[in-house]
Formats: structure tokens, sequence, C-alpha cells
């Protein structure tokens, strides 16, 4: 692997009217504490005062696989088989736990009284990352920097930009989020998956669809100059239904969306032409989701950060959703996975743990269907694990859920499954289902030619 140097913008950020003066990054001592009291990615190391968190002490990699496990693509077995639920939280105790709940939380078991439930495990953190990006996340400490009012970075490659937050409430939570955008998802990945949207009788269709990304942001042969403003390229062809096989979407995910706006395409199979897809951002409806997942809901939250005034709220301890392996097994029904309203609780599982708060309120004079979301980021992954979302006269009206477990071929934790409640249609929605397919994510560390993402290619590979 070459020398992962940090990406520099340079003449491009400052040619840009948007570009104001840069945050300084943190000092040399205070990225010595990484690897010390702070993980290698900047959350505590140790444990709570309760001891009801545990110390961090190495998460869960590859050398602790489960015997049996073969590699990547082969579905995961659970690590933790012999785990048993400590309690419950259901609507009649959530009183009992209200500090450690979200109001999404709570007013998903107000919805759902009778079917709704929390069963409560061990905390086990099982986030790692692999030594190359521990280094330069600890390198991105020291010279990575927002850009004008959220827009970009500069100063970040390879790891996490901002491990040790720092200024402002404002500029904290702006850290937090581009730590969400940049997080470690390994390097290539290629996955068939599918995704539904469920009911009010609990009826949903399957889309089926083939996904392929490369994080050019992780790039093992990458540089400062290769980065060329991409944080990610993705490509998903739909494979069914028969109405929508054959579609496909093509995105250049940009880390300065406003100096270069993300870049998207689709293919249309009955017309098979490739035409540009610029509203593909912000709340573009998903038609596929049914309209339950807007195109900035997606990866829970993705995309630029402009529409927004952002807030940092501080740490908190709540339960989340973390080490859902059973929501993946092999051969899982996705019949026995979906039930009316929400997933089937007895195959979720929650954990208590450190999470970043932040709220986003809509600007005004901008326009998004949500009015206000409250972002509870995991502090040792950096994944956004529950989003609670507003309307434009502040009711509650959505709340996501990132059923996250660790990916220990990674190694790291990430969401195996995405799921958007809609508290005012009574109706969800579930990206990744893949418990049905033969395979699920297969990571590489290849670089593929960046022509393979190329709108050219989207026509060539596109097959109804």
């Amino acid at each position: 692997m070459t020398d992962n140097k940090k990406v520099f913008l340079g003449s491009l950020l400052a040619a840009s009217m948007f570009v104001s003066p840069a945050m300084a990054a943190v000092s040399a001592s205070e990225a010595a504490r990484l690897g010390q009291e702070l993980t290698p990615f900047g959350s505590v190391k140790a444990g709570n005062e309760a001891g009801t968190i545990p110390p961090w002490t190495g998460g869960l990699t590859t050398e602790d696989a489960p015997s049996g496990y073969k590699g990547s693509g082969q579905h995961h077995i659970n690590p933790f088989p012999d785990d048993q639920v400590l309690f419950t939280i259901n609507a009649t105790n959530a009183e009992q736990y209200d500090e450690y709940l979200t109001d999404g939380l709570r007013a998903m078991l107000d919805a759902y009284p009778t079917t709704f439930n929390m069963p409560v495990y061990q905390s086990r953190r099982t986030h790692a990352v692999p030594d190359w990006v521990a280094e330069n996340t600890k390198d991105n400490a020291t010279s990575a920097e927002i850009v004008g009012q959220g827009e970009g970075i500069d100063g970040a490659f390879g790891g996490y930009p901002f491990p040790i937050l720092h200024g402002n409430n404002e500029e904290k939570a702006w850290q937090v989020i581009w730590n969400h955008l940049t997080r470690w998802r390994g390097v290539s990945i290629t996955r068939r998956s599918s995704e539904v949207a469920v009911q009010t009788d609990g009826d949903y269709g399957l889309v089926t669809s083939q996904q392929e990304a490369f994080f050019n942001f992780y790039n093992p042969e990458g540089s400062e100059e290769t980065l060329d403003n991409v944080i990610f390229y993705y490509l998903s062809f739909t494979q069914s239904p028969p109405r929508l096989a054959g579609g496909a979407i093509l995105i250049h995910e940009t880390l300065n969306q406003i100096i270069n706006p993300r870049n998207g395409w689709g293919y249309n199979a009955g017309q098979r032409r490739v035409r540009r897809a610029p509203n593909l951002g912000y709340d573009s409806p998903i038609a596929a989701a049914d309209n339950l997942r807007t195109a900035d809901d997606t990866d829970i939250f993705n995309g630029a950060l402009d529409r927004y005034n952002w807030n940092y709220e501080g740490m908190r301890e709540i339960y989340v959703p973390y080490n859902n392996y059973r929501l993946s097994e092999k051969g899982t029904p996705y019949s026995e996975i979906l039930g009316i309203a929400h997933l089937n609780p007895e195959l979720t599982r929650w954990e208590l743990h450190r999470v970043h708060v932040v709220e986003a309120t809509l600007k005004e004079g901008e326009r998004h269907i949500y009015g206000k979301r409250r972002f509870y980021v995991d502090a040792d992954s950096w994944n956004t694990l529950l989003l609670d979302q507003y309307d434009g006269r502040g009711a509650l009206w959505r709340v996501t859920m990132g059923m996250a477990k660790n990916y220990y071929e990674l190694p790291g934790v990430w969401t195996t499954l995405d799921v958007y409640h809609d508290l005012q249609a009574r109706r969800y929605h579930v990206l990744g289902l893949d418990t049905e397919e033969s395979s699920t994510r297969e990571f590489t560390n290849d670089v593929p030619n960046l022509r393979y993402f190329s709108p050219a290619s989207l026509r060539r590979r596109s097959v109804r």
C-alpha cells in the first residue's frame, strides 16, 4: 500500500466564493491521546462509572471471527450466541428507562404499545479499524479542517477526519456529520439485496438490486492528488420486479458539494437512455421506497449540509441497535424479519452506548420536507444509529434506525438494515435485506478502473 497522504483541495477551494477561513485542527499533543485514553477513532476508551458500558479493548476483528466463518461474502455467524436478554423495554416500563431513550423510541413505544419492544443485551464495543486507517485518523486530527459553512472538508484522507471534536457547537456538529459521511466501510463492496415498503396491513413487494461501491476516500493506493473531490463511486442495478428491472443509477459523491454538487445519472431500460439526475439529492422522493425515504435519507443521512443550521448537543448514553447478527442470519425468511408495523423485536438487539447528539434545523428560506432532524451518532464507529425527523409544524414524523453489527472481516461496525418508520402514515421501509440471498456483502481491497463507474458504462452493463 502506498503512503496515504492528506487530500488538499487547495486552489479549487480557494477559487470558490463560498470558502471562509478554515477552523484550526487540534494540536499534536491532543492527537497523541488517540490510542491512549482515547480509542484510535476518538471515543473514550474507558467504560462508564456504572459499569453498564464496558471499556474498549480492541473491538472485534477477523481473528475473533467464530469458527466456521470462511470469509467475506459469507453470511456472518453470531459471535455472541450465548448472550441473554437482560431486560426488555416496552410501553409499560418505558418511563423507568426514560433518560436512555430518544424521543423517537418513546414515540415508537407509544404508537405500537402491544408489538414494539426493545430487548436489551449486555453492551459490547465491537468497533475496530485496520492499523492504516487508525494511523491516518491520527494524522487527520492535526490537519483536517471544515471548509466554509460545513460545505466540505480539507486536509483529510483515509481515516476519520475529526476524531477529536473541537471549536464551537456548530463546528462540532459539522465535524460529527462529516465523520459519519466519511466513516470507514471498507474499500470496495458488492452486494445483492432487497428493499421493501411495508404497508399498514403488512403487505410488501421486494425491489431487488445489485449494488457496487468504491470508497475513494479510503483508496489504499490513493493520495491527495487522486481523490479529485470524490468520496465514493456507487452503482445500483435493479433486477426485480420486472417493471423496474434493468434500471440503474450511478453516483459520484463529492467531498465539497457546493463547489461540485453530487453527480448522478440514471439509466431507463425502456428508453435505453442514460440521463443526468440532478435532482437525486435533498428531499427528492425515492420511488422504490414508496416515498418513505428521501434521497438524503439513504445511508441514514447523506449529501450536502447547507440547508440546515447545525448544533452539537453533547454526549449521551442511550439504547441503540447494536450487534444485530440475528437480523442477518442466512436463511431467515424476510417474512419472519418484517412485522406489520416494524421489525420483529425478537430478532433485534439493543445495547447501551455513548452517542453524539446533533440537531439540524431548516434555515429560513430553505426548502426541505423535514423541518428538524436530530442525529444520534455512535461515538465508536461514527455511524448514525438513530435519527428523529420532524415535519414543518414541529411534529415528530419519521424515526430512522440503523441496525448495526460488526463486520469482522473489515473489521468495523456498519448497519445491516436501515429502517425508516413513518409515524403519521403508519408504514415503514427497510433497506438491505439479504438473508434469503446466497451471499452477503463482499468486501475487497481492489481498486477498480474508474471507467467502470462512468456514465458510458451504464447502458453497456444494464440488462433488462
